[in-house]
């Protein structure tokens, strides 16, 4: 292909996914507003589960910015999404869906979160999809090496970090 043909190809925008718990802490929660303001003001597509906590207050934060949400849902009722949510995608598989949500994505972040959030952190590292933890799980195994999860800091350092690893995983 020559390189007029590539410059005039369309540029898909990253696809980032936002995991974390249904009930989260005060702090969790402006966490994820943060994080997903910070994606939208980086052009990037927001997936997540699609309901309350994490997922809302992200999904609120990246429609602030203009962003785009999709919420990846585990029944077949769209009217489960949370009103933050642009793209309502039904599955009717339960928890089966954590898979599908960070299938979806370039990379995650992972803010605090339950056994939900650790399913979606061990199917994302299990496809090979970087995760960026922002106050969540720390997980060892004794003999083996820590699973790769880059810590951030900060809501825009956990941003910039899945922005830079997703750009890896694309070239």
């Amino acid at each position: 292909m020559s390189d007029i043909a590539k410059a005039q190809e369309p540029v898909r925008p990253l696809i980032i996914a936002v995991i974390g718990g249904a009930s989260p802490t005060a702090q969790e929660e402006q966490a994820a507003e943060a994080v997903g303001r910070a994606l939208a003001e980086n052009n990037a597509i927001l997936v997540c589960g699609g309901r309350g906590g994490v997922m809302k207050a992200a999904c609120r934060g990246a429609k602030s910015a203009g962003g785009l949400t999709v919420g990846i849902l585990p029944s077949d009722d769209p009217g489960e999404a949370n009103p933050y949510v642009d793209i309502p995608i039904t599955t009717g598989i339960g928890l089966a869906r954590n898979a599908i949500v960070v299938r979806t994505a370039q990379a995650a972040i992972a803010i605090g979160g339950s056994y939900g959030t650790l399913s979606e952190i061990g199917h994302a590292l299990q496809f090979g999809i970087p995760v960026v933890g922002l106050g969540t799980w720390r997980m060892e195994r004794e003999g083996h090496p820590p699973p790769p999860i880059h810590r951030a800091a900060s809501p825009q350092e956990a941003v910039a970090l899945a922005l830079s690893l997703a750009n890896q995983g694309q070239s």
